[in-house]
């Protein structure tokens, strides 16, 4: 009987041992990154389309929650694209809120006069499937090769971004419009779940 207590003993601290360690191990796991850009910046003037949703000089934001440790889906030796799942992109035009609707994609692009950040989504605006597209002209080399097998920040931040290079790009009621947009973008890395926020402001 006593071989039988000392027996169980020695098992129950063993449990609470491999349990401790196991606890200790889940304790020290780190958040997946993420990273925050924002651009801020004037829609306008317009580059290409008659602008049916009166854009022009608008503000507008749009706000894309993308995680580090993203693979891409497609590659070339100077690109990336990437899947962001449904629901997590949201774009802000005068006030009112709409999300994305189906994946959506983000392009990054290595050049030797510009870096260009591309986002494509899909969101529907008072009953209609809107596609929207935002393209941001940056410094060349501001992303290492780095970015080409995983999402990274950009360097320098922040950076400015000037029309007609840098766009947003609307399609509805059957015809596409090219804005151009104005301002600053600025990027944040970060641990846990965060967005990116592009504000575009008059």
């Amino acid at each position: 009987m006593v071989f039988t207590l000392r027996t169980a003993a020695c098992l129950t601290t063993a449990f609470l041992a491999l349990q401790g360690t196991s606890e200790a191990r889940d304790s020290r796991e780190v958040p997946a990154k993420t990273l925050t850009i924002t651009l801020d910046g004037t829609l306008g003037p317009v580059l290409k389309g008659s602008d049916p949703a009166n854009l022009n000089g608008d503000s507008a934001s749009l706000t894309i929650i993308v995680k580090r440790s993203l693979n891409p889906y497609k590659t070339t030796s100077t690109s990336a694209s990437y899947h962001i799942p449904a629901g997590d992109v949201t774009l802000t035009v005068n006030g009112s809120n709409y999300t994305s609707t189906s994946r959506s994609s983000m392009i990054v692009k290595l050049g030797n006069k510009t870096d260009v950040l591309t986002f494509k989504a899909n969101v529907t605006i008072v009953g209609h499937q809107v596609k929207v597209s935002d393209t941001s002209a940056l410094e060349s080399g501001s992303w290492t090769n780095g970015v080409l097998q995983h999402p990274e920040a950009f360097s320098p931040s922040p950076q400015d971004l000037t029309q007609p290079s840098s766009t947003f790009t609307y399609t509805a009621f059957g015809g596409t419009t090219v804005l151009g947009v104005t301002g600053t973008a600025s990027n944040s890395d970060t641990a846990g779940n965060a967005s990116q926020h592009f504000l575009l402001s008059d």
